[in-house]
């Protein structure tokens, strides 16, 4: 499929890493061309995805184009935005708890793009495609309500009555449902489901798009938490985010922010079963590590917020849930494996060891393609947007990092089950400035999302420099 639309051969052929689905993605790179190759078990899904794809370029909205699909095989081809999230853009400019200027920026960006997908996107949608409900409706909403019950509230053993939870879960969805309800509510909308492209961002994975209300996909957004989204930034982005709604439709503010945290409410526990059923039930021990920073938001969110609704039985597991100390440090062991990864240049030799567990893994990069090489790219890092695109489209980075990842993940396996508490890893370049220290990059990213492990991330190159 990809040669005869590339016009090329395939030279490169790269599974990417897989994440809460069970949808397969794979770049395949020729000569000149790249594309995403999906596959697909779902047909559904599938059907869902692609009219969704086409009704919202039609709309001009930012999303894969799809260039060829084979629905006999479960298969279709689309348009590569490369390998920059939202989260991941996020984790490489902000230090500490401080949201930088250059991040709400393109949060305003991406709230912009979310209004039209819910106003410009909902017209003229045929609903008849959405999988599995045409609309986030009452059904839809206690199949949240009961994942969360039966893969959070049971499996972490929290207490609670069995009918008057439910009796509770209905009088919140009848509060949720005084809303108008007649927009497109695409479901997932998080931090890893925005690219950053060329600074403006695109948008992947709305196969569970429906019809549903405003506020949803924003509580999405804003509470995602592992983006740990300071307070007062999501206030302001909320603000920001009304106001914005007022060029399109006339807007009750007090009415509109009411039930905004009703909908955060009904995100967060949704987001919490989906933790237990990855982490409690199929024993994903990184999708726990997810787990605290729900209950800060949780917590934050029973002490700030006021509902125009009575919730007793909820209320009180919910309070069980935030006064766990096991749950608030689940994930967060200071008895687990620290892996500390370091990249430098082999001018200076390979770091030494402090730990004085000696062994470890030193992996020469100078084998790579180096943007070091041409002048776009001298004043660059490895952490830099324009690296990371350079590299998205080397298939020999793609294969020497798959190759690191499973050594790694060999040993990092074998640490943790025999007690271990630590692993060094170096990565070295001519430089220490390009290739070695994407790899140290990346490699943090795959075990912080893998295993519950510590990392401690150092650039040898970078801290001279500021010196």
């Amino acid at each position: 499929m990809f040669e005869k639309w590339a016009g090329e051969q395939a030279r490169s052929f790269v599974m990417l890493p897989p994440s809460g689905s069970y949808r397969e993605y794979y770049r395949i790179t020729g000569r000149t061309q790249t594309a995403i190759g999906a596959y697909n078990t779902d047909e559904k899904e599938n059907e869902a995805f692609l009219e969704f794809s086409d009704h919202f370029i039609d709309k001009g909205l930012r999303v894969p184009e799809i260039y060829d699909r084979d629905n006999a095989n479960r298969i279709y081809l689309q348009q590569d935005l490369g390998d920059v999230t939202l989260y991941g853009f996020m984790q490489g400019i902000r230090k500490g708890p401080d949201f930088p200027e250059e991040l709400k920026c393109f949060y305003r960006k991406t709230l912009d793009q979310l209004i039209r997908f819910q106003v410009d996107g909902g017209e003229g949608m045929d609903y008849q495609k959405c999988y599995p409900r045409q609309a986030f409706d009452r059904q839809s909403m206690l199949w949240d309500l009961h994942y969360f019950k039966y893969y959070f509230l049971k499996l972490a053993r929290v207490p609670f009555d069995e009918q008057a939870l439910e009796d509770d879960y209905h009088r919140l969805i009848d509060y949720l449902l005084e809303v108008d309800q007649d927009y497109f509510l695409y479901r997932d909308f998080q931090s890893r489901n925005v690219m950053v492209v060329e600074e403006e961002p695109w948008f992947i994975d709305y196969q569970g798009g429906r019809k549903g209300a405003l506020q949803y996909d924003l509580a999405s957004l804003l509470y995602d938490a592992k983006a740990d989204i300071p307070e007062d930034t999501r206030k302001e982005l909320l603000d920001y985010y009304v106001a914005k709604l007022a060029d399109f439709k006339t807007v009750d503010q007090k009415q509109f922010v009411n039930h905004f945290y009703g909908y955060v409410l009904i995100r967060i526990m949704q987001a919490m079963g989906a933790y237990g059923f990855r982490g409690f039930y199929e024993k994903k021990e990184h999708f726990l590590k997810s787990i605290p920073y729900a209950i800060d938001n949780l917590n934050y969110l029973l002490t700030h917020s006021k509902f125009d609704v009575d919730l007793p039985t909820l209320f009180a597991a919910l309070t069980n849930i935030v006064e766990s100390e096991e749950l608030k440090n689940i994930g967060q062991s200071n008895s687990m494996l620290t892996v500390s990864i370091t990249s430098f240049s082999y001018k200076r030799g390979i770091p030494v060891d402090i730990s004085g567990n000696g062994g470890g893994f030193a992996f020469d990069c100078r084998a790579i393609h180096n943007p070091g090489r041409y002048p776009e790219y001298s004043d660059k890092t490895g952490k830099d947007e324009e690296v990371i695109a350079f590299f998205g489209k080397e298939p020999e980075m793609a294969r020497y990092l798959q190759s690191v990842f499973a050594l790694v993940d060999q040993s990092v396996e074998k640490y943790m089950s025999r007690g271990f508490k630590h692993l060094m890893v170096n990565f070295g370049c001519t430089g220490g400035q390009h290739r070695s220290v994407y790899c140290a990059e990346q490699l943090s990213a795959h075990l912080l999302d893998t295993y519950k492990v510590q990392v401690e991330l150092k650039h040898v190159e970078q801290e001279m420099k500021k010196r």
